[in-house]
């Protein structure tokens, strides 16, 4: 004669078996459906990012013929800087005030540790052309209190 207990355990087990499984088999469905979705969402993704490279790709190809003057691309180079204070005859101080930034950019800007800003790239590419006299011209009407001073101390 079989057991009572033994009987009640199998049982027991038999019908845990079943209910995990019924638990399990709805969450694998769902879990199926949600892989499906977002294999479909990434198909989705994968055109909309195709279409817009050939939107983009047909953009550039038109915007230059296009455009009536664009402006150029301003080139920085550490070294062309360093040789123009040279060449001006100024301090990084002076310099910075003459560009509107601090002389630690400038150091910064000639060791190529740093980069201007493209509105600072602007105003670097506009003096340029500046001579030494010029420059000193400009320092002078930026800041008339300093060289008030200036003249005061001699």
């Amino acid at each position: 004669m079989p057991n009572i207990a033994a009987l009640l355990k199998q049982e027991i087990t038999r019908l845990a078996r079943r209910e995990v499984r019924a638990q399990v088999q709805a969450t694998k469905k769902a879990s199926t459906q949600y892989r499906r979705h977002i294999a479909a969402l990434r198909r989705q993704v994968a055109t909309l990012e195709r279409q817009v490279a050939l939107v983009r790709r047909q953009r550039n190809a038109t915007t230059p013929a296009s455009s009536d003057g664009p402006s150029p691309k301003i080139r920085f180079v550490a070294k062309g800087l360093k040789s123009q204070r040279a060449r001006l005859g100024l301090s990084a101080a002076d310099f910075g005030r003459l560009i509107g930034v601090s002389a630690q950019s400038i150091y910064n800007w000639e060791q190529g540790h740093a980069t201007p800003r493209a509105s600072q790239l602007a105003v670097l590419a506009s003096r340029r052309s500046l001579g030494k006299r010029e420059a000193q011209a400009l320092l002078a009407q930026q800041s008339p209190k300093k060289n008030r001073r200036a003249q005061r101390k001699r």
